[in-house]
């Protein structure tokens, strides 16, 4: 059944304090609706919300968002083949191709390597819209891909690593107006460098416990600052080749078209979904006493932010405060602005994120040159009714 909500729903705290206090997190630090605060609704969202949209796909409402941590049973998802019936007793990690040692690791194989953990929040390349609801953020644990790579030992000549899911299904490819159907896995791959480097992870435990169905049980790569579509779920091979790799979702779906002026004339520039875009998105607006609190989150590929600003209607841009508590790197970030002086009436509440390199959240009509919907990060002004 579908899990549904409305605008005019009170938010209640979703989390379980004492299951984060275990991350040591402290409580002050939470940005839940606190007793004081009374929710002004946004105009802009639907009358009611889905998360639940099929056994394939879920959501988060971001006006819930309480905590750093999402909880597992709340972590967004979607899902191109389903969920795969794995026998965790039985599974194997198989790494095959151009290594000098084919392996095929058990999960307690996996658990015996040196693990490390990793808080990392993350989106879906199509995220967008008022609702932003496919974002997340945990605390991961697993083991470095590097550690298994050079277990197997890559060949000079090795330049393509594949990540393939155990979840499969029939796709049509066309060549040349032929229609072949195949069966395919969902797959993805990173370049040699990125791979034998530090951060990628095999991760086979979320928030301290193991993956579910939803998250890629028993074990799904991690590449941090990158977008969910190249975060292989329920991986079973990986195969180290040297010619790129062409699968559905790593050439033909997960791409972004856009255009770009190169030698004084547009052209047309096909890019592959790789490491997110900076984005900020505002979550809820509050009534505190005699002003209103803007609450809103970050997500972005690593880089330090420099700051984050937010204007109402068309007035000045002002200086939004982050979360000093919230210093991982990959780490979604929370921000908060004090808005005093609101008056009666419709207004936009926007806002925008600068990183350290200078990057700053493009506007709507900035990505106009964008044709595809993927890697929509633009800045959403969000309307409500101040009364």
């Amino acid at each position: 059944m579908a899990k549904q909500t409305t605008r005019r729903e009170v938010l209640k705290g979703g989390a379980a304090l004492g299951g984060l206090a275990a991350f040591g997190v402290p409580e002050w630090a939470f940005p839940a609706l606190a007793q004081d605060e009374e929710l002004v609704e946004f105009t802009d969202l639907p009358e009611e919300i889905v998360l639940e949209r099929t056994p394939d796909r879920r959501i988060i409402d971001v006006r819930h968002i309480d905590g750093p941590i999402t909880p597992a049973d709340q972590w967004f998802t979607t899902q191109h083949y389903g969920h795969p019936d794995i026998d965790v007793g039985t599974y194997r990690l198989r790494v095959s191709g151009m290594v000098d040692r084919p392996l095929a690791l058990s999960l307690t194989d996996l658990r015996n390597f040196p693990s490390r953990e990793l808080v990392f929040g993350f989106e879906c390349s199509g995220n967008r819209g008022p609702l932003n609801g496919l974002s997340s953020n945990g605390r991961w644990t697993g083991v470095p891909l590097r550690t298994v790579l050079q277990g197997a030992g890559l060949q000079d000549r090795a330049r393509e690593i594949v990540f393939l899911g155990a979840d499969r299904g029939e796709e049509e490819v066309v060549f040349r107006g032929r229609t072949y159907n195949v069966d395919q896995q969902y797959g993805r791959s990173l370049p040699r460098d990125i791979a034998l480097s530090d951060e990628p992870l095999l991760a086979y435990a979320l928030n301290g416990e193991p993956l579910t169905a939803h998250q890629g049980r028993p074990l799904r790569l991690l590449v941090p600052g990158w977008y969910g579509a190249p975060n292989v779920k329920f991986l079973s091979e990986i195969n180290v080749q040297e010619d790129p790799y062409l699968g559905k979702y790593q050439a033909r779906w997960y791409r972004t078209l856009k255009g770009e002026v190169i030698n004084g004339e547009l052209k047309w520039v096909e890019t592959a979904i790789t490491k997110m875009r900076l984005k900020s998105y505002i979550a809820r607006v509050t009534k505190v006493g005699d002003h209103h609190r803007v609450f809103g989150v970050i997500m972005h590929d690593g880089t330090p932010i420099e700051s984050v600003e937010v204007r109402v209607d068309d007035g000045p841009w002002e200086a939004a405060t982050l979360d000093p508590t919230m210093t991982e790197k990959y780490s979604w970030k929370f921000f908060t602005w004090d808005w005093h002086g609101a008056t009666p009436g419709e207004h936009t509440v926007t806002s925008r994120a600068v990183d350290a390199n200078g990057y700053r959240q493009p506007t709507a009509e900035e990505l106009e040159v964008k044709q595809t919907f993927l890697e929509q990060n633009n800045q959403h002004p969000r309307t409500l009714i101040i009364t």
